[in-house]
């Protein structure tokens, strides 16, 4: 499996060789493709500690993501790869699971990227993992990830907002559930049990080299606490989440929920809202 730590150092230095909206840009047609392999159990259960899954479960919603990230992080990394990968802010994402898994499902797993998309603020890409059992579709993502043409704002101002039309307008605040004290090394500890080690997340020194004054949360964190919090996780077949605004480490964090939806806030901002079921998907995407 590819190591996301050797296509960040990639990243750092190809990326000051790209240029984001270049005219006429085109997505690779690379695709990866990772052999059916039984899933790790130590890093399950530390992912399982950190999201707040319980153990033993079927596998959570969020984790064929994680086990793809590596893959991914390879193929945006790729020197054919038309976006900078650093600086890239991961703004969305949808998952849809076709049927319960379990630990020991041998998964297939396929990434590729699918579409560039204009966006007032740059160009986004939406990155697609697929999983397979036995050759049957089981479990799919889609992320969208944005490279910003110029920075009219510090990047601690305020991720950028989602462009359709249903995130036009700030969105209701939905009755609190639980109230979450996030520590310094969240990052660290995060980072440690998925793989993903980039900077932003793992100390202030690190984070402040990429315009950040504090480490913060990584959002696939967010997305997965917040569904391994609703009352019959198992039962979530399809989550979209938009991350709106960073979660700077440490910090106090409110989960709110109804029957509609989820959202992660603090310090006066939203910094996540989702949906789950069938309803989930933005765009018509079903």
């Amino acid at each position: 499996m590819p190591n996301p730590n050797v296509s960040l150092v990639r990243a750092a230095v190809t990326s000051p060789f790209k240029r984001a909206g270049r005219p006429g840009a085109t997505l690779p047609a690379d695709r990866i493709a990772l052999p059916a392999a039984p899933i790790a159990a130590a890093p399950l259960a530390a992912y399982r500690r950190i999201c707040g899954y319980p153990d033993p479960g079927p596998l959570p919603l969020t984790y064929p993501h994680v086990l793809g990230f590596p893959a991914t992080m390879r193929l945006m990394t790729a020197r054919r790869f038309p976006l900078p990968v650093v600086g890239l802010v991961h703004t969305w994402i949808e998952i849809t699971r076709h049927r319960p898994l379990h630990p020991g499902d041998a998964l297939e797993l396929t990434v590729y990227a699918e579409e560039l998309t204009p966006h007032r603020r740059g160009t986004e890409v939406t990155m697609v993992t697929e999983a397979r059992l036995a050759g049957e579709p089981v479990w799919e993502s889609r992320s969208g990830y944005l490279s910003r043409h110029t920075r009219t704002a510090p990047p601690t101002e305020h991720l950028p907002e989602p462009s359709g039309p249903a995130e036009a307008t700030p969105p209701a605040e939905l009755p609190a559930v639980a109230a979450w004290q996030l520590p310094g090394d969240l990052g660290r500890r995060y980072g440690a049990a998925s793989g993903d080690r980039n900077p932003i997340h793992l100390y202030p020194f690190t984070a402040r080299l990429l315009g950040f004054p504090r480490a913060i949360a990584h959002g696939m964190w967010t997305v997965a606490r917040c569904l391994a919090e609703a009352p019959r996780p198992d039962e979530i077949h399809r989550v979209r989440a938009d991350f709106r605004a960073p979660v700077l480490l440490p910090a106090t964090v409110t989960y709110a929920a109804d029957a509609t939806g989820f959202q992660l806030r603090g310090n006066g901002r939203v910094h996540l809202t989702g949906r789950t079921g069938p309803a989930a998907a933005r765009d018509g995407r079903s």
